[in-house]
């Protein structure tokens, strides 16, 4: 991974400060818009988007349209790293994803971005940003960990991995994202936050979640903010695009998982890695739902009917 302190911002411990860390919004721009129009009633010093704001969804390039306007720095995660290795079929990548239907959304998402002139912006965003106090606490902002971007800040972090990551990057607080989900943890001296996601949070609740931290003198205190949006319009925004059709199996999950607020594609794939000669096809998914029956969604969470009318929880 590239220098962890590739961008820096910096602050003045004797004046109040705010900054607004938004990600995850995996290319939907309805949870974007209700979020900035939150970010800008708090009017914050400084914002940073903070990774994976493109893929899984249909709106890649709107919405790095929309936050042009936005200044401040763009930490790069997985996926929008992802669109660049698969338009360059990156050998890091498995050979078989580029023939297998299933990983055509993906195809969908890279070619748009690759159009419209956004990838090579993208392979220059840092892998993190520093927020620096004079004489006081820093933090640093990373999709994932500053060790990799896939290594997400969440409950089933040990203390001890915690501890490795801080004897690496000694800093008194820790930002990331990744995981789709809020996180604040103490290890130690050290605070670990997670900002949750704006896009597709995995908690079951579907408001747009980002997160608000302020310097004071006690240093930098966080507030979660839970932002509700349209989410008929980004739904059907999956459909009128054109994404669901030709994306096949993995748009309809990720249009699940935007539906639902739960995290549907990464146990589908780790449920198919357990078994033998199981395809990534309709078969093998409506399998995975039947033995999962009950534990996918609770029917009173929040996206529960819309899923249930979609056909994707039941048999075909």
């Amino acid at each position: 991974m590239r220098d962890p302190a590739a961008v820096r911002l910096t602050f003045r411990r004797e004046e109040p400060a705010t900054v607004a860390i938004l990600a995850d919004v995996h290319g939907i721009v309805a949870p974007l818009e209700a979020a900035l129009r939150d970010v800008a009633n708090v009017a914050p010093d400084a914002v940073v988007f903070n990774g994976d704001l493109v893929n899984r969804g249909p709106d890649g390039v709107t919405v790095l349209e929309r936050i042009e306007s936005v200044p401040g720095p763009r930490v790069l995660g997985n996926h929008d790293d992802l669109m660049r290795m698969w338009v360059a079929r990156d050998p890091a990548l498995p050979t078989s994803w580029f023939d297998d239907p299933f990983w055509n959304a993906n195809g969908w998402a890279a070619e748009r971005l690759d159009r419209s002139g956004w990838l090579e912006r993208i392979a220059t965003w840092p892998y993190s940003v520093r927020l620096e106090v004079e004489g006081g606490p820093v933090a640093l902002v990373t999709h994932g960990s500053p060790r990799h971007y896939r290594e997400g800040y969440g409950p089933h972090l040990s203390d001890a991995t915690v501890s490795e990551i801080a004897e690496m990057h000694p800093v008194d607080l820790f930002v990331g994202s990744h995981t789709h989900r809020t996180l604040d943890r103490t290890v130690g001296r050290r605070r670990v936050l997670n900002t949750g996601a704006v896009g597709t949070p995995f908690d079951g609740d579907p408001r747009a979640h980002y997160l608000i931290l302020r310097l004071d003198g006690r240093g930098w205190r966080p507030e979660f903010r839970r932002v509700p949006y349209d989410r008929t319009a980004a739904l059907a925004s999956f459909e009128r695009s054109g994404y669901l059709e030709a994306g096949g199996l993995a748009a309809r999950i990720h249009w699940l998982e935007a539906a639902t607020a739960r995290s549907l594609l990464t146990p589908f794939l780790m449920w198919r890695d357990e078994q033998e000669g199981v395809a990534l096809d309709r078969a093998s998914w409506r399998r995975f739902v039947r033995e999962r029956a009950g534990r996918i969604v609770a029917p009173d969470e929040p996206g529960a009917e819309v899923a249930a009318r979609s056909g994707l929880l039941g048999p075909d």
